[in-house]
């Protein structure tokens, strides 16, 4: 009867809570906030200035005292105290009750975390107001968020690359049957990106302008005429700002390292999937989620290099987070899907 109670008084909440953006789903609201996961710090008093897109304005161009922060790294916690901070303002911007009684929490978490990784995000979301703080698998909650029929004896593919990792999970009766998790996402792809343009015209850019050439003319698969784009940055060799022309088949060959290393983890975790399930991934394909998804021509690339079907799904960014939704709204349903 108290937990009925509680229950009326709060709203439980999930968190998809990526190396890049952190995503808020509040039971009976649906998606609520999509923020990056970034936090401004005042270096002399350890006080959070700005959370979200305003911090991220902030990055590479904050003075000596204040420093912007990414705290989540390769998906998982690399600064504990930051990351309390940012959930803690993140979540105080959508729960306007937050003096009534603190929700339960759901966290998204890669496949892949270890034990200690596990602790440091239940410590902090409990640390950041959480009553009670579950956890569940990223490949998981897109396959529901998707629509996948997971609690069924067949094979279902989810492939999600997120900022700081990329998942790959064959998944039946509810669980994860064969998991594959690498340490390669989106920042990765920006990382690729700074380097190729300093190692081919002498020119330093910060990661924003990565990844904005990224999004704009990156591409894992040659998908016909892009317009080449102007670059900003800093000459390595006369100390300036100059401004260069890049072409959309220098960023596919700038990104063909990190790529190639999905593609083979997926063939990888093919290779270990067992006969069965691997003939119902051959009739129902591999589905695509995540950030990185959106990333011209790599379902492509995909289809070519497995010759199976790849199904990019309609918003692949909030597929984990509305999956989470799906479990907080039918928590007896999918009980099994929970990290213990």
């Amino acid at each position: 009867m108290l937990e009925s109670l509680l229950g009326y008084f709060t709203n439980d909440i999930s968190i998809d809570l990526g190396t890049a953006n952190t995503l808020i789903y509040v039971k009976g609201r649906g998606i609520v906030l999509n923020e990056p996961s970034v936090a401004a710090v005042d270096k002399n008093t350890g006080k959070i200035i700005a959370v979200g897109q305003e911090a991220k304005n902030m990055l590479g161009r904050t003075p000596g005292e204040i420093e912007a922060i990414r705290p989540l790294k390769d998906g998982v916690i690399a600064d504990f105290e930051t990351t309390e901070a940012l959930l803690r303002e993140l979540i105080g911007k959508v729960m306007k009750r937050r003096f009534l009684v603190r929700p339960r929490i759901m966290v998204c978490v890669p496949s892949g975390i270890t034990e200690v990784e596990k602790r440091a995000v239940r410590d902090s979301a409990a640390a950041a107001g959480g009553r009670e703080v579950y956890l569940v698998a990223e490949p998981i909650a897109a396959a529901i968020g998707v629509g996948l029929p997971i609690s069924k004896p067949a094979g279902n593919m989810v492939i999600d690359i997120g900022g700081g990792t990329t998942e790959i999970a064959v998944i039946a009766l509810s669980g994860i049957v064969n998991a594959t998790s690498i340490r390669i996402g989106g920042d990765k792809l920006d990382e690729a990106i700074i380097q190729y343009v300093k190692r081919q015209y002498n020119l330093l850019i910060g990661e924003q302008t990565a990844e904005q050439i990224k999004i704009q003319i990156g591409s894992a698969y040659d998908v016909g005429d892009v317009k080449p784009m102007e670059v900003k940055g800093r000459d390595l060799v006369a100390g300036v700002p100059k401004t260069i022309r890049i072409k959309a088949e220098e960023v596919r060959e700038a990104l063909t390292e990190p790529i190639s290393q999905v593609v083979d983890a997926v063939k990888r975790s093919l290779e270990t999937t067992p006969p069965e399930l691997a003939a119902d991934i051959v009739d129902r394909g591999i589905v695509l989620t995540g950030g990185g998804a959106l990333l011209r021509g790599l379902d492509a690339l995909l289809r070519e290099e497995t010759n199976l079907p790849i199904n990019m799904v309609e918003d692949p960014l909030t597929a984990v987070v509305l999956g989470t939704g799906k479990i907080l709204d039918d928590p007896e349903q999918y009980a099994k899907v929970l990290m213990k």
